[in-house]
């Protein structure tokens, strides 16, 4: 299958994109966004590696373009290995070398009884599915900035969901990609290395972050009343 007929593909403003695999099934579907900065360009999360992503983009030949994980969950980090520049939380950096199954969870992709509703490639099988090492080549934590030029975008550690959940705002208009932190959909919180304790803590933190719209690692485009409801939601849970 052509990479542009796997992934599909939204204009969100201008010079912002957002990708989808429609074709994997809905648990492991997550969200994409290529975002084009004067200088470089950025591409949160990489989705499931079933495809070329980098074949999808419209990358100028060129231009750098780093590669962000906001966590080292399957459904973030496939293609992050197609990238030559590829950032991700420190909490978990030395695992993009290997990217451990006790971490990603590919095991669970492998024995899915429908992972995908069309086949990514003749003879492909779900039980090989691997992720590639993608060793990272800049490890973000709490306060750093990635620089696009026109563009700074300060990192936050948001744990919870995972321990090594990491977001990036634009604190100049109130971008926000939020990665698994907070999206509008069902929040995954009972994962092995789910923390509900600290998933509280990030609730209440975000509930005060002044944000104009985010994007979610799922789910669709939210803005901070949205947020800041979400969150709410999730602290007067029993």
């Amino acid at each position: 299958m052509d990479p542009k007929d796997w992934f599909s593909r939204v204009r969100l403003a201008e010079g912002l994109d957002m990708f989808t695999e429609p074709h994997v099934h809905p648990y492991m579907r997550a969200n994409i966004y290529h975002l084009r900065g004067s200088d470089r360009d950025l591409v949160v999360d990489t989705g499931m590696g079933l495809a070329d992503l980098t074949a999808a983009l419209d990358l100028t030949p060129g231009k750098p373009v780093l590669a962000f994980a906001t966590h080292i969950h399957l459904d973030h980090v496939g293609s992050l290995h197609s990238f030559a520049e590829r950032a991700g939380p420190a909490v978990s950096g030395d695992s993009f070398a290997t990217m451990p199954d006790c971490l990603t969870y590919a095991d669970w992709f492998r024995t899915m009884e429908d992972p995908v509703e069309h086949p990514p490639a003749a003879g492909w099988k779900a039980a090989a599915y691997r992720l590639e090492p993608a060793p990272l080549t800049l490890r973000l934590g709490e306060g750093d900035v990635v620089d696009l030029g026109d563009r700074r975008l300060r990192v936050l550690h948001l744990p919870g969901h995972s321990p090594d959940s990491i977001a990036l705002l634009d604190e100049a208009d109130g971008l926000f990609f939020s990665g698994d932190a907070i999206y509008d959909d069902q929040l995954i919180d009972d994962l092995a290395d789910s923390d509900r304790a600290a998933y509280r803590r990030t609730m209440q933190r975000l509930i005060d972050l002044p944000i104009r719209i985010g994007f979610g690692g799922h789910g669709p485009a939210f803005d901070g009343a949205r947020m800041r409801r979400i969150a709410r939601d999730y602290l007067e849970r029993p």
